[in-house]
């Protein structure tokens, strides 16, 4: 009877205590509704993070400007939203909140390796990159998106081709074999390139460019990291974007040639090309080969979220027709993120990217002898017709004895081209708070890429096609790279101290295969695959295979006391087995430290200074970009043999024994680098200043070193040979001009770099670059003590009077033009590249003008020496009209059949002021399209390479034959130019 009265009091006991517990909770808690405002013009504002103070309840604000959340009574709601300064008010059931534009940049947060910090707290030279403006803009690639936008960056499009490939060097050139562009890492993954991805997706993006800001990347970061987060949902609020832009290109320059009676009366002159009386002009080759490109954008996303769970999905297609007819790209992409807060103390997340994208590319870069298209337009007679009179469905080849293919022909051997890849990216990661301090991070990646590229020449149409009797190929490759990442890190305050550190690991494996196979002898054009040839090539024919890993371990530790003394310090191990056992784990360290001044109490009393910070940095990163998988290994070649034959022998072929060129010891390329900078904000953070001075000297360089011959079976082994230092000055100013309802915000950076050579072990001198097949002699000359790429030939001190030749310097005294009289003449490297934007708002109209250029960078333009070098019967331009032509004559252009040489004649000025890009944006007033669901409306115009001032000659002075390389700068030989860009466009958000 006392147990059964003890069990009913004790059910009864709980029973209430549950009860009070519930009602105390229930009353404990309140559900909050309320609205966020602009303080200003009162609109509302979407996107605004809402969260109780302490943990992690948080939501988003709506289209309207709406928010409701479920909090402890009593507690305090932060209010946060990029742009405007944060905001703590007490939690009631009802609010109406008003922020206040930030004019205080300091409390950003900005991503860094493997983490995040305020910026104020940033102790390295990071540059931040704005994504505003790129909606608005005809960009296709990240590269676009950054260029002149930067201090320190250099992005040059070396063609104006299709879905070209940008030139993205960070702070100078680093190495002279191997790749120079910086490492891109897409939300925590590192990435070879950047292709794959939409801008559209972007809404992030810092670009790290010091070694004590890039030495966490080890091994990759040499070449600067630029670290890109891309969009993710957020709580609260669902939205739909849409966006739709129109793009027309035409050319920016022409280049006039000479008509037929021209053209007639310079062969009688040369006799190059016996040519019948009566002929007239028949085909305006710029008009046939140039037209008006077109590009088409489209971008739909979604994103939506709650308290646990968001996520971000978009999808575009892009297509773009080049001016040279027939060139195009194309791309599909897809993306998916996914946020999903499982437990208080786990979330995880999943990050997806898919891309589709193919071009057929044109022979460009290249003489009009040997299928380049841009100067074959200049080359080929105007008498000219398309087709061929007694075969009207081939091109026309009678030039009347001048071996030379139209433009139209030489765009028919690339039309069936199809250069396609698809890319996936998958990221999965989970984060565990072990405690509000501590967390583990932990994601696993895949980067899978899946290329085919397929040819096709018809047998009949065009003379190369009939040479061959049509040819195909089919090349494909796949590779597959898996990125595991551990990463812990433990942060802590304490009085006037604040301490994170972190550590982390990091494993990749790549594994690539490919195969190829080549096949000719085709009967007619109507089947286009391989199949159908007859006869399939014997060394054209095959497959490969090949891998590597990288196993890595790093650490870092950030310290800030007071917000005045600020250090930071980073280690990284890299072992790859790209290098020598013996060579091949790298460490990197880098320390960097910043002391605010303005934190000081004796600054207190300067108001007119928000922000000054001085800061400094040492740090070492790896490279071992441009080595093959195996290059430390000795290779036998490998070659197909004849087993159908009675007697073959195989002789296994074997590098030399000599121990001064071994590739068995190949080690990283290291580059060191020390920067300090100054930080400086004043007028109410409405003048921001930004400076830095750095030295960079990279050592053990990656060179490709040639073999003497006869020593070994390979004409050349890589080695670790060289040395190199880049130093330079940079400058970033942000100013807010005017604020109110007429706003005015000046976005201004300038670098200033020096590059030299400083050493080489074996090869001494690397000649480089050879130009037209009548000079067939290098135009670049890299030894030490001089900067990369230096143009080496003789200097031209204009026309002979009498001879009409030119007159080449007698360096030596000899009296004669002999090879001791070659020096060097022209540097390609700029003294200074900058940009400037300016932006402009006023109520809902919205203008942007950016500028950017080059100062001080020589170009070697050999597209001359074909449309102006009048050593054979091609075409050449209405400059020629001012050759020399009797004793006597003074004039800069020579005679006919002139001894043509690499000289400082063909070398010009590259420097050039450009309107890179004019947008002009309207939002129509959300008031009006709320009733229709809408929340935006957007149309806007741009314009970009609207005008450039600049004294080159040639189409487009932002060019480079040789893409990105270090060794080969500022060459233009025949280079697909660049557009003017006209572009109309609407961003609608639901």
């Amino acid at each position: 009877m006392i147990y059964f009265t003890r069990k009913v009091t004790f059910s009864i006991g709980l029973i209430f205590l549950c009860t009070w517990l519930n009602s105390v909770f229930a009353q404990d808690r309140i559900q909050v509704s309320g609205r966020v405002l602009d303080a200003q013009d009162q609109k509302p504002l979407t996107g605004v993070t809402i969260t109780q103070k302490g943990t992690s309840n948080a939501v988003s604000s709506n289209g309207d400007g709406r928010f409701q959340i479920s909090a402890v009574q009593g507690s305090i709601l932060q209010f946060s939203f990029v742009g405007y300064d944060n905001k703590e008010l007490p939690a009631n059931s009802t609010m109406t909140v008003q922020l206040n534009a930030s004019t205080n940049v300091l409390e950003d947060v900005i991503v860094i390796g493997y983490g995040a910090v305020k910026r104020k707290d940033v102790t390295t030279a990071i540059s931040s990159v704005s994504t505003k403006d790129l909606e608005k803009r005809p960009v296709v690639s990240l590269g676009q998106a950054i260029q002149g936008k930067a201090a320190g960056v250099s992005v040059i499009q070396p063609n104006g081709a299709p879905g070209g490939e940008m030139s993205i060097k960070v702070r100078g050139t680093t190495s002279f074999n191997g790749s120079n562009d910086p490492l891109y890492v897409v939300d925590g993954l590192p990435v070879e390139d950047i292709k794959f991805l939409s801008p559209s997706d972007i809404t992030d993006i810092q670009i790290l460019k010091d070694a004590s800001s890039a030495a966490i990347y080890g091994s990759r970061g040499a070449n600067g990291v630029i670290l890109v987060t891309t969009k993710s949902g957020k709580a609260g609020e669902a939205k739909i974007t849409l966006g739709a832009q129109g793009t027309a290109n035409v050319v920016n320059n022409t280049v006039k040639v000479l008509n037929t009676a021209e053209y007639k009366e310079l062969m009688d002159e040369t006799g190059y090309v016996k040519l019948p009386e009566g002929l007239t002009d028949q085909t305006d080759w710029f008009k046939e080969t140039y037209k008006t490109g077109v590009q088409q954008n489209y971008q739909l996303s979604i994103s939506d979220g709650n308290e646990k769970l968001r996520y971000y999905l978009g999808g575009g297609y892009l297509t773009e027709k080049g001016t040279l007819q027939g060139s195009f790209f194309r791309r599909y992409n897809f993306k998916a993120n996914i946020d999903n807060q499982v437990k208080r103390w786990m979330k995880v997340n999943a990050n997806l990217s898919y891309a589709d994208y193919n071009t057929n590319g044109i022979i460009s870069g290249n003489g009009s002898n040997r299928g380049g298209v841009v100067t074959s337009i200049i080359n080929t007679p105007t008498y000219a017709p398309i087709w061929d009179r007694l075969f009207p469905d081939r091109y026309n080849t009678n030039f009347n004895g001048l071996n030379i293919n139209s433009p139209l022909e030489n765009l028919e051997r690339t039309k069936n081209n199809n250069n396609r890849e698809n890319r996936l990216l998958a990221t999965g990661s989970v984060l565990i708070s072990f405690m509000p301090n501590l967390t583990w991070k932990s994601s696993f990646s895949m980067d899978r890429r899946s290329g085919v590229l397929t040819t096709f020449l018809d047998p009949w149409i065009t003379q190369q096609g009939r040479n061959q009797f049509g040819e195909a190929s089919d090349a494909r490759n796949t590779n597959t790279v898996l990125t595991w990442d551990n990463v812990l890190t433990y942060s802590r305050s304490f009085g006037k101290h604040s301490l994170e550190a972190m550590a982390g690991s990091s494993w990749t494996d790549s594994k690539y295969s490919n195969s190829y196979i080549y096949g000719s002898n085709y009967a007619n054009g109507i089947i286009q695959t391989l199949n159908a040839a007859n006869k399939i090539s014997w060394n054209g024919t095959g497959s490969g295979a090949s891998n590597w890993a990288i196993l890595s371990y790093f650490a870092r530790a950030m310290y800030n006391y007071d917000g005045k003394y600020l250090v930071t310090a980073n280690m990284r191990a890299d072992g790859s087995s790209k290098l020598s056992p013996s060579g091949r784990w790298g460490y990197f360290p880098s320390v960097s430290a910043a002391w605010r001044l303005s934190a000081e109490d004796f600054m207190k009393d300067v108001d007119w200074i928000n922000d000054f910070k001085i800061r400094g940095g040492w740090g070492q990163t790896g490279n071992q970009s441009g080595l093959g998988d195996y290059s430390y290994l000795s290779f036998n070649v490998i070659q197909r043999l004849p087993w159908f034959e009675d007697k073959y022998q195989y002789s296994p072929p074997n590098i030399g024994n000599s121990t001064t060129l071994r590739a068995t010891d190949l080690k990283w390329e290291t580059t060191t680098q020390a920067n300090v900078g100054i930080d400086f904000s004043t007028l109410n953070n409405r003048l921001n200043l930004t400076l830095d001075y750095y030295h960079k000297k990279t050592t053990d360089m990656l060179m490709e070193v040639s073999l003497p011959t006869g020593s070994s079976s390979a004409s050349t082994i890589k080695r670790n040979e060289g040395e190199m230092t880049n130093k330079g000055f940079e400058i970033g100013i942000n100013s807010k001009n005017l604020t109110g309802d007429f706003t005015w915000n000046t976005d201004f950076n300038i670098s200033f770099n020096k590059n030299r050579l400083d050493k080489l072990v074996f090869t001494k001198i690397y000649n480089d670059a050879v130009t037209n097949n009548l000079v067939n002699a290098t135009v670049v000359r890299n030894e030490p003590g001089r900067p990369l790429g230096g143009f080496y030939g003789y200097i031209s001190d204009g026309v002979n009077p009498e001879t009409g030749e030119l007159i080449y310097r007698d360096l030596n005294g000899d009296g004669k033009t002999s090879p001791s009289d070659l020096t060097y003449i022209g540097d390609p490297n700029p003294k200074f590249v900058y940009g400037l934007t300016n932006s402009f708002s006023w109520k809902n109209f919205d203008l942007s003008i950016f500028l950017q250029g080059t100062y001080g960078n020589d170009i070697f333009n050999a597209s001359r020496m074909e449309t102006e070098g009048m050593y054979d019967g091609r075409n050449q331009t209405t400059v020629v009209l001012d050759r020399w032509r009797v004793p006597g004559q003074i004039t800069h252009v020579p005679k006919a059949g002139f001894d043509i040489k690499n000289s400082s004649y063909f070398v010009e000025d590259g420097s050039y002021l450009r309107v890179k890009n004019i947008s002009l944006g309207y939002s129509i007033a959300p008031e009006r399209l709320k009733k229709i669901g809408i929340q935006k409306i957007q149309p806007y115009f741009s314009a970009s390479n609207l005008f450039t001032l600049t004294k080159y000659s040639g189409m487009d002075p932002e060019v480079n034959q040789w893409g990105n390389s270090g060794r080969v700068q500022g060459l233009d030989w025949g280079t697909y130019p660049q557009n003017r860009s006209f572009v109309l466009g609407v961003n609608v958000e639901f």
